[in-house]
């Protein structure tokens, strides 16, 4: 009987050793018992990998661009003719695909396009659109024809277009069209190096194209009023022409300045797209390599010295000038003595119309605005 218990102990025990796994550092079966199957391991390991190799390259990226960021402002430094390009932006031709020769394509249907001649190795493409109410006559007529019409008896206005794009930029060819409804003959071109002009840009070219242009137009136009309209960085060329007609005693009957700036170092400074603006150095960096460049486009010193009406058009929605800096260059000419005996006007556009920086061609006062405008220049020409 005692040795029956004795091998019913042994058996127990046995059976629990049986039940109970070993020390885990002896025993292996648990640990293989444990391990997970390698497929289930393997799909473990690739979102892993994946969110690793994503975080590498999202990593590599962020350093690339921060240092691309540290390195332009000393790229634009060693070498300024970068930051004139970015001026200029003559290299940025929109809409893209058009053929210059032939305006009609843009509906301008009462349009000739020429070609001149300002300096030896320099050719600049002209458009000139006649007035709505020539527009039968006109049909099929040649470059001959176009220039006798400038005689014809209504006023002409010559338009300096602002940087990037070419003379059939779309609203620019909008803007034509209005103005050409009103009864104007409308002269506009390419500066040296903008579209098929053949040359290369600079502040001294570009003034000088406008120069050539207005003497073209008045050898044409004889007692017609004429106007010079600029746009933009085109406000600058036409201030520099304006200051150089009044100092040669030849002014034109009236200026009208649309989205104006004060001078292009402040323009740069307020362009609401400067990622460097806060930059340390910025003006050192940025600023002073477009005055090495020849660069000024001084709006705000030019004034000083014009003697004919003024018009300054702003939308205060602009992101491209500031409206500020168009309201800044109104109060300088307002107070400067060369205007004491001319007008000086500041129309502004509100936020809620949306004209931001270049569709002041909408509104529907503009008419009024210029019919009154120039209306009182046209009595000062007569009298």
């Amino acid at each position: 009987m005692r040795k029956r218990n004795e091998s019913v102990t042994v058996e127990h025990e046995r059976a629990a050793a049986a039940a109970v796994p070993g020390p885990l550092d002896k025993g292996c079966s648990l640990r293989r018992s444990l391990r997970l199957p390698a497929a289930a391991a393997e799909g473990m390991k690739r979102p892993l990998g994946r969110r690793y190799g994503l975080w590498f390259r999202l990593r590599k990226l962020v350093l690339w661009l921060l240092g691309m960021y540290i390195a332009i402002p000393f790229l634009v430094k060693l070498c300024p003719a970068i930051q004139a390009k970015l001026v200029f932006l003559n290299f940025v031709r929109v809409p893209y695909f058009i053929d210059l020769k032939r305006p009609q394509d843009q509906g301008l249907n009462h349009t000739c396009n020429y070609y001149l001649q300002p300096e030896e190795d320099v050719t600049i493409g002209v458009w000139h659109t006649v007035p709505a109410a020539l527009w039968k006559n006109a049909r099929g007529k040649d470059q001959l024809w176009f220039e006798e019409a400038l005689g014809s008896s209504h006023p002409v206005i010559l338009y300096l277009h602002g940087n990037a794009g070419t003379r059939g930029g779309d609203h620019r060819v909008e803007l034509y069209k209005v103005l050409s409804s009103l009864g104007y003959h409308v002269v506009t071109f390419d500066y040296r190096g903008w579209g098929d002009s053949i040359g290369s840009p600079s502040e001294r070219g570009m003034t000088y194209d406008a120069l050539h242009v207005f003497d073209w137009i008045k050898a044409r136009s004889g007692d017609n009023p004429v106007y010079i309209w600029g746009h933009s960085l085109g406000t600058g060329v036409a201030t520099n022409l304006v200051r150089r007609l009044c100092e040669r005693e030849t002014p034109p009957d009236a200026l009208i300045l649309e989205s104006p700036f004060t001078n292009i170092r402040e323009e740069a400074r307020s362009h609401p797209f400067s990622i460097y603006r806060y930059f340390p150095g910025f003006d050192w960096f940025f600023l002073d390599p477009i005055t090495t460049s020849g660069i000024k486009f001084a709006n705000d010193e030019n004034v000083k010295y014009i003697s004919c009406s003024l018009l300054i058009l702003h939308a205060e929605d602009d992101p491209v000038v500031p409206f500020h800096l168009g309201k800044k260059l109104y109060n300088i000419a307002a107070t400067s003595r060369s205007f004491r005996d001319y007008k000086v006007q500041f129309v502004p556009f509100h936020t809620d119309l949306g004209y931001r920086h270049k569709y002041i061609y909408r509104s529907p006062e503009l008419p009024r605005i210029l019919r009154e405008f120039l209306g009182k220049s046209e009595h000062e020409h007569h009298h």
